[in-house]
């Protein structure tokens, strides 16, 4: 039996990326991805743009004319909000930035311009988001942030993350489309129908995206999504695996807001 710590977990963000459903009244949609079967942690998955957090996001806390709504939030904080627009960009080509000086968000016409010019090399690590927003005359707009939730990866796993999720309106015409490397399609979704991709085996949807997706079904309009969740207390979730009858139980803490407590995730392979 192995003695061997746990591995400490890498800090990681993600954006849940709403709008209102065109189609039926009443509903949302988040952006979502399905991941490369190539990629070596939730492959094939259908996820929420996001990510580590790297270096260069701590470079950019240096620089608070460079972010909007960071104040009383630590390093910590901030470079978990930081990586999580860098990540959404990386993955989506969506920017929530504004223009330096500007109370709106960056156009879609614009937003596309700087994708074009800097997604690809940014992707590729042959240039910062630092010198993408300083050429750019960009602030990110943190303060478009809601925290929603904190998953830690159980221990045990090959590959562990301390994510932060957000909500955030989507910027209006950004639309959005995957990078065709780490992902390989990319939809707006609604709730309803993405649950019912993971129940049919249409879509492959991860624990922690599953509760999420049904948390979230639960709000009528972007707004009223955005207002359940603003100042409300987050309650850390690292779910307990057990072994149960050839399949596995996920514990979780039911003050987390997730309908339960113990969770049956099918069979052990």
């Amino acid at each position: 039996m192995s003695t061997e710590p746990a591995k400490p977990p890498r800090p990681a963000s993600t954006i849940l990326l709403l709008r209102d459903s065109a189609e039926a009244k009443g509903e949302i949609e988040v952006f979502m991805m399905v991941r490369h079967y190539e990629i070596d942690f939730n492959s094939g998955a259908l996820v929420f743009p996001g990510g580590s957090v790297d270096k260069g996001d701590q470079d950019i806390i240096a620089d608070p004319s460079l972010y909007a709504g960071g104040e009383g939030l630590d390093a910590s904080a901030l470079s978990f909000r930081i990586a999580a627009i860098r990540e959404t960009f990386e993955e989506s080509g969506i920017l929530l930035a504004r223009p330096k000086g500007s109370k709106a968000l960056v156009d879609a016409k614009r937003a596309g311009e700087i994708e074009a010019a800097h997604r690809a090399d940014l992707c590729d690590n042959k240039i910062s988001f630092l010198k993408v927003l300083t050429d750019n005359g960009m602030v990110l707009a943190l303060d478009e942030l809601v925290p929603y939730a904190h998953w830690i990866t159980p221990e045990g796993m090959p590959k562990r993350f301390d994510t932060w999720f957000f909500l955030a309106a989507a910027p209006p015409e950004q639309a959005g489309a995957h990078d065709g490397k780490e992902s390989t399609d990319s939809i707006w979704v609604s709730p309803r129908e993405a649950l019912e991709g993971g129940d049919s085996g249409r879509f492959k949807l991860p624990f922690p995206t599953t509760r999420n997706l049904i948390r979230l079904g639960k709000q009528s309009s972007v707004q009223a999504a955005l207002d359940d969740s603003r100042g409300k207390s987050i309650v850390t979730v690292m779910p307990v695996m057990t072994k149960l009858n050839g399949g596995r139980q996920l514990r979780i803490p039911l003050e987390a807001g997730y309908d339960g407590e113990v969770f049956e995730v099918g069979a052990v392979g």
